[in-house]
């Protein structure tokens, strides 16, 4: 009967995260029909290059035709570094993309002008962008693109997932300034745009790091009487992780007490504090963000 729970648990689990993968690429066509392409902005990785050429020739179908190009490389790269769910799931994003691109009719939410309201465009968009990409990576998959090898590097190197996304974004917008300069032999387009794409690309690696932070680590400090019973209640809901337990005195009391401290990601935070409240409600406890952490310590892989 357990097992049979388990099994349905697990199809359940299985399904919505399909689902879930399904709207992250709806909500990424959106940004990339609605925003990105009126603003004129410049993507980051092979969606810049594919956008880049789209905008060169005026025509949206180059960049759907491309965009599919580049991305089914980029899933079979998933298929052999990452893992098999991970890359069937960033398949359906890409083809909700793909899919929605090439029926979604025209609106224009905003105008599109310097002088008028494409600062609104680029920010929202970089907004919408971002958080599309979180949902993805929540569920084991991605929005394709640079976020595949962000994925493989982030979990190698500890690195969060947005800022290998800005160092994907040079290649591409240099691209994509050149094609616009050969395009209206004038500079100042090219540089108007190279600052619009800044701010795009700012807003969706931010959005992406505040609201995906698998790595983003914090160090935890409990203060307790009762470390064993704490200890035991951490190694039960999060096996994989370990923690040091050191000796002190109160300050006022002189008691005895004893300091024990773990290290997690931003993502177990939550499960940590639930752990150590339930384990003892009277004990006294603090985190706190770290960085420099040593690259032998384990985060789950995202596929």
């Amino acid at each position: 009967m357990k097992k049979h729970r388990t099994g349905i648990s697990r199809f359940l689990e299985n399904v919505s995260g399909c689902f879930l993968s399904v709207f992250a690429g709806v909500l990424y066509a959106i940004a990339i029909k609605y925003f990105v392409f009126p603003s004129r902005v410049i993507m980051t990785g092979t969606e810049g290059i594919s956008i880049a050429t789209a905008y060169f020739f005026d025509n949206q179908k180059v960049f759907i035709w491309l965009y599919l190009f580049f991305q089914t490389a980029l899933i079979i790269f998933a298929f052999r570094k990452i893992s098999f769910r991970f890359a069937f799931r960033t398949a359906l994003v890409i083809g909700s993309v793909v899919g929605l691109l090439s029926i979604l009719p025209e609106y224009q939410f905003a105008s599109p002008e310097p002088q008028n309201e494409r600062i609104m465009l680029v920010i929202f968009g970089g907004i919408l962008a971002g958080i599309a990409k979180a949902i993805a990576f929540r569920y084991s998959s991605s929005t394709g693109d640079e976020d595949i090898p962000s994925a493989y590097f982030s979990m190698k190197y500890l690195r969060p997932v947005g800022n290998i996304a800005v160092v994907a974004a040079i290649l591409s917008t240099a691209f994509g300034m050149a094609l616009a300069f050969i395009k209206t032999h004038q500079i100042e387009p090219v540089i108007n745009t190279l600052l619009y794409t800044a701010v795009y690309i700012f807003m969706s690696a931010e959005t992406l790091n505040n609201f995906y932070r698998k790595f983003k680590l914090a160090l935890v400090n409990v203060i307790t009487k009762s470390p064993d019973k704490i200890g035991e209640a951490i190694r039960a809901a999060l096996p994989h992780r370990t923690f040091t337990i050191q000796e002190g005195f109160g300050g006022y009391s002189k008691e005895k007490v004893k300091t024990l401290r773990t290290i997690v990601t931003q993502e177990e935070l939550p499960d940590i504090v639930r752990v150590i409240e339930g384990a003892d409600k009277n004990t006294f406890f603090f985190y706190s963000d770290v960085e420099g952490v040593s690259k032998q310590y384990y985060v789950s892989p995202i596929g």
